[in-house]
């Protein structure tokens, strides 16, 4: 189905923590123009220079991902790509990565 259907990262990814994050690390490097592979994902938002503005369009996009309504507050609440990972993966009953360390890189 895709990026936006069926509970599913990609076409044949089931969404788990893990796709969450992947999606997110890419979301966030599209958005500041550089490759994912320099995205922190233990970085907090404010880090990357996100505002409220950013926020209401990356959760309106998770949103799709995850087919629920999210609050655009949630990437203040859990301010970092690993901390919102882990939180939408646990309320959504999604696989966790039990081994991730979730703490925000200070």
């Amino acid at each position: 189905m895709g990026w936006f259907g069926s509970k599913k990262a990609a076409a044949d990814t089931p969404l788990s923590e893990a796709a969450i994050r992947d999606w997110m690390t890419r979301r966030l490097a599209k958005q500041l123009k550089v490759d994912p592979s320099t995205i922190d994902v233990k970085r907090s938002f404010e880090d990357y220079g996100l505002d409220s503005l950013v926020a209401v369009r990356v959760s309106g996009d998770l949103e799709k991902l995850v087919e629920q309504r999210l609050s655009p507050a949630l990437l203040f609440e859990h301010p970092s790509i690993e901390a919102l990972s882990h939180h939408l993966a646990t309320e959504l009953g999604l696989d966790v990565d039990k081994e991730v360390d979730h703490a925000v890189a200070q």
